[in-house]
C-alpha cells in the first residue's frame, strides 16, 4: 500500500482537525475555518455560523469545481480567500485559518513571530509572510492573502485578524499552524523574562543534520512488562499533547524495559495520534524492524546507561519552561516546597550538546537533578516511572508559569537555604 495515500474522507478530516484545534483553545466557537482541495478540484470547507466545538461530518460543505455547493449549510464566509490561495499556489492542498491568541497578538502589533527560536519550528513553519488588512470575507482580503502566498510564503499573519497557513495535506497544515502558534506563545512568555536568543543558520543546520543510526531486528514476543509500558507511554504522550506539554511535531518519551532495552516514541509521527504499535523497541545498537525511533533515541540511551535508577525520560517543549530555554533568565525552582522536592536543582544545557555528545548530555541529569533546561530546545525530565516523569514535567511547567506570572506582580522571593535544608531532611533528599 502507498503510505502517502490518505484514506480519511475530507469531511472526517476537517471535523477531527477542527475538534482538535478547538480543544487546544486555538480558536473560538465562531472563529476559524479549514479546507481541503481534492484531486478533482473540489474544495471541502467548514461551514458558516456553526459551532466549531460541535461539528459533525454532515456539517462540512463541498464547493465543487463548477461552483455548485453540496451541504446542509453555506460555506465559510472566508471561502474567497481559500479559493484565491489555491489558485495562487497549486502545491497547497489544505488551509488552516484561526485566531489563536498569541498569533492574534502579533497580528494586532503588525509583527510576524521569529521562528528561529527552535530548529523544528523554523523548519515546519516554512517561509513567513504578512498580509495587509481587508474586510473579512471580502475579495480584497483574498487578493491580499493570495499575493502573500504567491511569494512562496507558507505561514501568513493577517493584519488585525489572525493567521492562515497552507500545507500539502491537512495534517501538515495543522502541524505548521500548531508550531507557528507555539513559537508565538513562547516569544510572548520569553519577552517577560529578558532578551530572547535566536538561532543562526549554523545552529539550525546542526539540528537539521542530526540523525540516528540503528540496525534493525525482530524482537522476541513482548512481555507483560513491555506491553504495559507501551500502554503507559501512549496514554501519557496523548495526555501531554492535550495539556499542551508536548506538540505534535516535537518531543520524545521513553521507558526502560531492562538494562539494555527501552521503548521510545517514533520519529515523524503526530504525537497525539501515537498508538501502541507505533512505539519503537530499542536494544543496544538495534531498533525494532520497520520502525524509526525518535532522533533523540541515542540521547535517551546515554542517560539510561549512565543512570541505572532512571526508568523513564521525556524531552518536551512546554511553553513556559521553554521560554526560559530561549533566554538567559535563571530558572530557580525554590518557589514552593513541591517544586523543589520534585525538581531539585535544574541545570542548563548549552545549545547543541545533545547533537555533539550524548554522554555529555547525560551528565546534566542525575538523582539530585532530574530535570534540565535545553537551550533553545525545551527540557529534559527523568523519573522512576512513566507516571513519575510525567508528574515532574507537569510540576516543571507549572513552576515556570508561576514564576513568569509572578514577575508581572513583583519581585520573586525564593525559599531561603534554611527552608531548603528543612525540606532535604523532611523528604530524605540527597
Amino acid at each position: 500500500m502507498n503510505p502517502l495515500r490518505n484514506l480519511v474522507h475530507p469531511r472526517d478530516e476537517i471535523m477531527q482537525t477542527m475538534d482538535r484545534i478547538y480543544r487546544y483553545r486555538m480558536t473560538t466557537t465562531s472563529g476559524g475555518n479549514l479546507s481541503i482541495r481534492d484531486d478533482e478540484g473540489n474544495i471541502w470547507i467548514s461551514p458558516a455560523r456553526v459551532d466549531k466545538g460541535a461539528l459533525t461530518r454532515q456539517d462540512i460543505v463541498c464547493v465543487r469545481a463548477d461552483g455548485t455547493v453540496d451541504g446542509l449549510h453555506p460555506p465559510s464566509s472566508e471561502f474567497p480567500f481559500h479559493k484565491a490561495i489555491y489558485q495562487a499556489r497549486p502545491d497547497i492542498r489544505s488551509i488552516v485559518h484561526a485566531h489563536p491568541v498569541a498569533l492574534v497578538a502579533f497580528s494586532i502589533c503588525r509583527q510576524t513571530p521569529n521562528t528561529r527560536l527552535f530548529h523544528q519550528a523554523h523548519s515546519v513553519c516554512g517561509k513567513l509572510g504578512f498580509a495587509p488588512y481587508a474586510c473579512p470575507g471580502s475579495e480584497q482580503l483574498g487578493s491580499n492573502i493570495a499575493a502573500t502566498f504567491a511569494e512562496g510564503c507558507d505561514s501568513v499573519i493577517l493584519e488585525n485578524h489572525g493567521v492562515v497557513v497552507g500545507g500539502e495535506s491537512l495534517a501538515s497544515a495543522f502541524k505548521r499552524f500548531e508550531a507557528f502558534e507555539f513559537a508565538g506563545k513562547t516569544l510572548v512568555k520569553a519577552s517577560q523574562l529578558g532578551n530572547v536568543r535566536f538561532l543562526e543558520d549554523k545552529k539550525l543546520q546542526q539540528a537539521a543534520n542530526r540523525g540516528v543510526d540503528f540496525d534493525s531486528y525482530d524482537p522476541m514476543a513482548a512481555t507483560p512488562t513491555e506491553q504495559e509500558l507501551r500502554r503507559q507511554l501512549c496514554q501519557f504522550v496523548r495526555r501531554g499533547c492535550r495539556q499542551r506539554l508536548l506538540i505534535s511535531t516535537e518531543g520524545s518519551f521513553s521507558a526502560r524495559v531492562d538494562a539494555e532495552s527501552f521503548l521510545i516514541t517514533p520519529t515523524q509521527k503526530d504525537r497525539e495520534l501515537i498508538e501502541i504499535d507505533d512505539i519503537v523497541l530499542v536494544s543496544g545498537n538495534n531498533r525494532e524492524y520497520g520502525k524509526l525511533a525518535s532522533r533523540a533515541a541515542r540521547a535517551h540511551q546515554a542517560i539510561y546507561r549512565k543512570h541505572p535508577s532512571v526508568q523513564a525520560i521525556v524531552f518536551a517543549h512546554p511553553v513556559n519552561a521553554t521560554a526560559f530555554s530561549v533566554t538567559d533568565s535563571t530558572f530557580d525552582v525554590r518557589t514552593i516546597p513541591e517544586s523543589y522536592v520534585f525538581l531539585r536543582d535544574v541545570k542548563r544545557v548549552p545549545y547543541g550538546t545533545q547533537y555533539r555528545d550524548e554522554n555529555e548530555l547525560a551528565s546534566y541529569v542525575s538523582e539530585s537533578s532530574p530535570a534540565a533546561i535545553l537551550e533553545n530546545d525545551g527540557v529534559i525530565v527523568t523519573g522512576r516511572s512513566v507516571l513519575d516523569t510525567f508528574d515532574r514535567l507537569e510540576v516543571l511547567e507549572s513552576t515556570a508559569e508561576a514564576v513568569i506570572n509572578a514577575k508581572s506582580i513583583g519581585e520573586v522571593a525564593t525559599m531561603p537555604d534554611a527552608v531548603i535544608d528543612e525540606l532535604k531532611s523532611a523528604f530524605n533528599l540527597n
